[in-house]
Formats: structure tokens, sequence, C-alpha cells
């Protein structure tokens, strides 16, 4: 077997006996899947990954893709193809996508599932697999001939990518120099450079269409004046797929990355050669909404990948502890003679192993949760039903499950590391590169704070707090009605003193915000709360989604099976552990915020 250990049985306990999804899939949109074929899927895409798939993560970061800047390539390692084209034929891609360019309409709660499982076993398979997801979007927001590029993308397979960042502008993606200037045939020409775009050079596809955002001559300054535009590497026969001459857009350097080494993160030069020929998606000039379709779905990977690195470091670190025999049992730490024990049997291993387990099946919930809204949003709109709250609470939550799913992941991912001791330093564990492979989660499709500030001001503030009100109704209801009984009382009553602090955080946030209007200086103490907003409010919400879980597994073991008693003891174990051990934080964090001043703010540089 390889590094990667899956965890299919908490899959589908969130999809099936939490989240409700076996009377969903199967009707309305989704008539086509059913249970039993999704359990099948699930099923056949944990083998694949277990195995083809896996079995070239640690070659491909030992031998990494090496640019050629006289050819401007960057092939990738032989083992990785193979696994790379094992998941293409496997065509579990077409799932989601329309089914007018080849797909299968599918929930994207299946689709999140799914994606755990390869994102866990070889993330950089999911990063070059790109392409037919983003014709999706191309063929939803493209012109008619558009649409037919869509269909040709998905049948041949073509990669793609996603081209903000400039070197000069960083985050700060309105700032973005790139120009693009029309050319007589409707046609437009791309200049400029851009940075760390994954997947910008590769040979394990014929074409790679580049989705770029750009500002025409002319345009206004910031956001508002960018268009997204397609630029293929290769020309091509719109009608037919049929190559014609390079085009001119170049890998000009890969990046040397701490991890995800087999996914090459590029720098990409347009017209610096030759003329870079792009089009106008869907003759629109509204690029940032229409990179926006691509940044939340990228968003929701990050989140998902982040997280299935933490459960799979989690599993190997729990199967090492279990076999690990290492001093004797701390109770007869008198007796010379003890027999040793294997570490589990160690009060801090036991506290460090549970910790783990309550991080990563909290936040898997948090995915699949999420994904669930996602497919209520998919049947809502399918029988012509307003869905504008349920995008509001989608966009609530995607920036905890990006930012809060990825610092969590990371910071767990330690512990994962620490339990094999020094023997985790070694490249002989996967859990090191677990580390590496994570540490980008927290920084690309928007760093954490970046994330926090987009939590308040744009998913808070904008939204006037319905969203979020609509979330802290959905936990009050919850502990109201005390599902799980007196075994979960406490866990319910820290959980329910959490949200009030969490609401207590809120207010001051909206307090020192208002006061704006006669202080501008006071936005600094906003800015220095909203990280810990979104750690705190993540906190809360896997807290409730851990006591929902439990909640069923409660009542579940009364008529479990032999084999289902231990995994619903550690579904309540997990909960109660979490809201005695964490919850108690978010209060810490109340006490924090509401004593935030301005000194920070107002301290001498050099003082740093």
């Amino acid at each position: 077997m390889g590094h990667y250990k899956s965890n299919l049985r908490d899959i589908e306990f969130n999809l099936f006996e939490v989240l409700g999804r076996d009377k969903l899939y199967g009707t309305g949109p989704f008539a086509e899947m059913d249970v039993e074929t999704a359990r099948t899927i699930l099923a056949e895409v944990t083998k694949l990954a277990e195995s083809e798939l896996a079995a070239s993560y640690a070659d491909a970061d030992r031998n990494p893709p090496v640019f050629d800047p006289e050819t401007n390539t960057a092939p990738v390692p032989a083992s990785f193809k193979k696994s790379y084209q094992a998941f293409m034929d496997s065509e579990y891609w077409r799932l989601g996508l329309p089914e007018e360019i080849g797909g299968t309409t599918s929930p994207r709660s299946l689709i999140w599932a799914y994606a755990e499982l390869l994102l866990g076993a070889n993330p950089a398979i999911w990063m070059y697999t790109s392409g037919p997801a983003f014709a999706g979007i191309l063929f939803e927001e493209g012109n008619e001939a558009q649409k037919k590029i869509a269909e040709i993308a998905v049948e041949k397979q073509w990669g793609s990518t996603m081209v903000l960042t400039e070197p000069d502008a960083g985050s700060d993606v309105g700032a973005g120099r790139a120009k693009a200037v029309e050319q007589e045939d409707g046609s437009w020409h791309i200049e400029g450079v851009k940075r760390f775009i994954t997947s910008g050079e590769h040979d394990m596809s014929e074409n790679i269409l580049h989705y770029v955002l750009a500002r025409p001559e002319g345009a206004g300054p910031g956001t508002k004046g960018l268009s997204l535009f397609l630029v293929p590497k290769y020309e091509f026969d719109w009608e037919t797929g049929e190559l014609g001459e390079r085009n001119g857009v170049y890998a000009t350097n890969v990046e040397h990355k701490m991890g995800l080494k087999a996914s090459n993160t590029c720098e990409l030069t347009f017209g610096d050669r030759h003329p870079a020929k792009g089009w106008l998606i869907g003759d629109k000039h509204e690029g940032i909404r229409q990179m926006f379709m691509i940044i939340e779905f990228a968003r929701m990977m990050v989140g998902t990948k982040a997280i299935a690195a933490l459960s799979t470091g989690y599993l190997n670190a729990l199967e090492y502890a279990k076999e690990r025999v290492q001093g004797p049992d701390l109770s007869q730490f008198m007796d010379k003679s003890a027999p040793k024990v294997t570490i589990t049997h160690h009060p801090d291993v036991r506290r460090s192993l549970m910790t783990q387990k309550a991080y990563a099946e909290g936040m898997r919930a948090l995915v699949l949760y999420t994904a669930s809204l996602q497919d209520e949003i998919a049947k809502n709109e399918a029988e012509g039903e307003d869905v504008k709250a349920q995008h509001a609470l989608n966009d609530l939550l995607l920036p905890i499950v990006k930012g809060y799913g990825s610092e969590k992941s990371y910071e767990q991912l330690a512990q994962s590391l620490q339990t094999l001791g020094g023997s985790g330093y070694l490249q002989e564990y996967p859990i090191e590169q677990y580390i590496r492979d994570a540490k980008i989660d927290t920084l690309y499709e928007g760093t954490t704070a970046i994330q926090g500030q987009d939590f308040f001001f744009r998913k808070i503030v904008r939204d006037q707090g319905q969203a979020l009100n609509t979330l802290s109704e959905e936990i009050k209801q919850f502990l109201a009605v005390g599902t799980g009984g007196a075994e979960l009382a406490p866990a319910r009553d820290a959980l329910a003193k959490a949200a009030v602090d969490l609401e207590a955080i809120v207010g001051k946030m909206l307090t020192d915000l208002t006061a704006t209007a006669e202080d501008v200086k006071n936005i600094y103490k906003v800015g220095l709360n909203t990280t810990r907003l979104l750690m705190a409010s993540g906190d809360v919400v896997v807290g409730y989604l851990l006591l929902r879980g439990a909640a069923v597994a409660v009542e579940k073991l009364e008529t479990a099976s032999a084999k289902d008693v231990a995994f619903y003891q550690g579904k309540i174990a997990a909960a109660k552990f979490f809201a005695g051990s964490v919850l108690p934080g978010v209060s810490v964090e109340r006490t924090i915020a509401e004593s935030v001043d301005n000194s920070l703010m107002e301290l001498d540089e050099a003082a740093f």
C-alpha cells in the first residue's frame, strides 16, 4: 500500500447519516446519481487513490519537473504521468460538468467527497486536471463559438490555468498591468508578465487554455477595468480543435518551491516574442466576476486539499502510535520492571491524537456541509426558487473552509509529525512531505489575512449580517432541541457559550467600524481582529458540526453492529473533546478582541 490512508467510512457517515444526502441523490437535477451509484463511485475512487494515484507521490517530489529555458518546457516525471493518466482514464473528472460538453450532472457534495480522496493521495493531479472544470465555466460564460471550444477542450482533455497574479501586484489584483489590445479581426493581443501560475506549462496535454485577466487599452483602473481572455498555448481550429501555430505565451520560469513540487508553478510571459492572441470570454467586460467563478471553486479546493492532507497525516500518525512501543505506562512510572507499552497509552500522545482526529473529522464535516448547501442551491435553482440567501450562506462559509481549514490543517500536521518523534522528520514517512505540500494552502487563492478581511467586510458587513444570522439561528435551534441527550449536554453548553462569545467579537468589530466616522484610524482595530474572527468562527462551526455528528452517533449506538460501535464512540469522543479543549478558547479570543487598541499601530516601525 502507498502513503495515502483514506477515511471513506467518515465521508459516507457525513453524507448519508448526518447531512441527509441519501434523500437528495437520485432526485430532481440529480436523478441519474442515486445513492448506490454514488457509493460505488466513492469506493472505486478510494481504490484508485490508495494505489495508482498515490504511487507517484513521493517520486515526483524527489524528482520534480525541471524547467528548460531553451525550449520553455518543464516535463513532468514519468511516474507522475502514469498516475495522472490513470485518473484521466477513469473519467471521474466528468462529474459535475454540463452534460452538453460530455459531463454528468452530480451533486457538489459527491464531487467534493471524491475530491478529498484525490487531493489526499496526490494533490498535483487535481491541479493538472482543471481543464474540464474550467471548460465548464467557459461553456456557461462563453459565446456560441466559445461553447464549442469548451466541448473540444473536454473531448481532447486540454489543460488550463487561471492567470491573475503579477510580480508587482501580488494579491492586489486590481493593480495588474497586463494589457489587452483589440485587433481588427476581433481577437486581442495580450501583453505582460504573470507569476505563480499553476500548471502554466507541462507535457501531459497537447494544448493549454489560459484564462487571463488583463486590462483592455483605455479601461479604467482597479478590478472593474479588468476583462477575462482565453489565450491558448497553441492556436487551433474552432470547429475541429486541430492545432495550429504556437501562440505567443511562454513559460519563462518555473518556481523552486518548498513543496507540491510535482505541480509546475510558472512565470508566463505574453507577447514578448510574437503576439499572444486571446479572445474576450463571452464578449463581456466582466473579468473579475467571471474569474471569481474560478476563484471560488479554487478556494473550495484549497480547503479540501488541506483537510485531506491532515486526515491522512493523522491516520499515518495513529498507525505508527499503535505500533510504537516506548516507556512504561505513566501510572507505573515508579516500577522499573513495568512492561513497555505502545505510545497510545501515554496521556499526551492521546491528547495530541484526539486533537488531530477532532480537527480532521470536524473540518471534513465543514467541507461536506458547505458542499451540501451547494447541492441545495442547484436543486432549488432547478425548481425556480429564490436562492439568494443560500448563496450568501455559501459565500460566508467559503473563507472558513479555505482560511480556517488551511491554517488548522497545517498546524495539526505538525502534531501528526510530532507523534512519530524523530522518525517523523525522515522522508521514510510521508508526513514531512504532507507539511511541505500543505503550507501553500494558507498562501494561495488569498492568504489567511485576506480571507479574514473578506469574511468580515464582504461576507458579514456588506451582507448586513444576514448570512451570519442564518447560521447562528441554525446552531441555536440545534442547541434548543437538546439532540444527543444528557451525554452531550456539557458539550452543548460549551458550544452555546462559544457562540455567544463569537457574537461579542463581531459586535466589538462592528462598533469599531462604526467609530471610523469619528476617527478613521479605528479601522485598524478592525484589521487587528479579522483573522481572530475567522479562526473563532471556524472553531464554533466545527464544534457545531462535530456535535451534530455525535448526536447521530448517540442514536446509532443503540442498534449499531459490532464493527460500527468503535466508530460511533469515536465520533462522540471527538465532539466532547473539541467542546472541552478547543471551544473555551473562543472566550479567550473574545477577551483579546475586546481589549484591542491602536498602540501596535502607533508603534514606531524601528521598534519591531
